[in-house]
């Protein structure tokens, strides 16, 4: 490590191969940006100001909306100021904070899925039982369970990335400070970093996904049993939008971290499409079907014009 000097702050090359395009890819991510702030702030005033949806459902759906607020929150702004000319270069400090957040919220919000799963497996093989089992105490539980989950699993990633020396150069190719693109300036073997984080992010995401299929598939033997069309079709309603939201969150995880060598350009693609597009959907996904949001909202909103023609 002699003739080097340690480095104290990063310089973002921004989206690969979109040299010149930085205007039109401004307007367009910073309008995803606002529409992601916006429905999920609906969401979550829908929730906390109607208490019919003062359920386990919302309650998973409440929090689903702030980690779809703060994973977008944790590449957005900076990626912004990017396109719109400002400077590319981020504090260490900075790195640090936005690869810690990045994958505390994203594997947070993995768990939380989980959790969702296993709330509809409930409401619809145990019906008559379902308040008993989802309690308010169990609810507490998991939904802090996945808080310290996501937590526990940044902070190994994190500081297996940063307790190496980076002595050498300090651009990371890259849009914001991923595991990946920090990996390469590092100055030491970063062989340990690797098949810890490959490890880690594949086998939480496999289990996941194996606890996900395992929940469906018990739904669907349940639904199956059903006589009734009407039955069969208002239990499938209720399933339909976490199954959407789920294919969406764990399609681009699956691609980025379960390949060998992706593209740069696919890997960007993908992941701007985990951090901007499905944080965006979600709340379309959760809404426009949902009959009692969309009560909710109304409400809101006719109480609000009701006050402000008062005033």
């Amino acid at each position: 490590m002699r003739n080097h000097t340690m480095v104290t702050e990063f310089i973002l090359l921004g989206i690969p191969e979109t040299k010149g395009l930085e205007t039109v890819l401004f307007f367009l991510f910073s309008s995803l940006y606002l529409c992601t702030l916006l429905g999920n702030v609906l969401i979550l005033t829908a929730i906390l100001s109607s208490s019919q949806l003062h359920t386990p459902m919302y309650l998973f759906l409440g929090n689903l909306s702030m980690f779809d607020l703060g994973f977008s929150s944790t590449t957005a702004p900076k990626m912004l100021l990017y396109l719109s000319g400002q400077s590319q270069v981020i504090s260490f400090q900075g790195c640090v904070a936005q690869l810690f957040f990045y994958h505390f919220l994203g594997c947070t919000e993995g768990f939380l899925y989980t959790v969702m799963a296993y709330d509809r497996f409930v409401a619809i093989c145990y019906p008559l039982r379902y308040m008993v089992i989802m309690n308010h105490r169990v609810c507490s539980v998991l939904a802090t369970g996945t808080w310290m989950s996501g937590c526990i699993h940044a902070i190994i990633l994190t500081s297996l990335t940063f307790q190496l020396p980076y002595c050498g150069s300090n651009e990371v190719g890259y849009y914001f400070c991923d595991i990946p693109a920090v990996l390469l300036l590092a100055c030491e073997d970063t062989s340990l970093a690797q098949r810890v984080g490959f490890t880690n992010i594949g086998l939480l995401s496999l289990i996941c996904l194996f606890l996900i299929l395992v929940s469906y598939i018990r739904i669907g033997i349940s639904i199956s049993k059903i006589r009734s069309a009407e039955g069969r079709q208002r239990a499938f309603s209720t399933c339909s939008a976490h199954i959407t939201a789920i294919l969406c969150a764990y399609g681009p995880v699956i691609i980025i971290y379960l390949q060998p060598n992706p593209s740069p350009v696919l890997g960007a693609t993908i992941q701007i499409l985990n951090n901007l597009v499905t944080p965006m959907l979600n709340p379309l996904i959760y809404s426009l079907r949902n009959k009692d949001v969309k009560s909710a909202l109304r409400n809101v909103f006719s109480t609000r014009s009701f006050t402000l023609e008062n005033t």
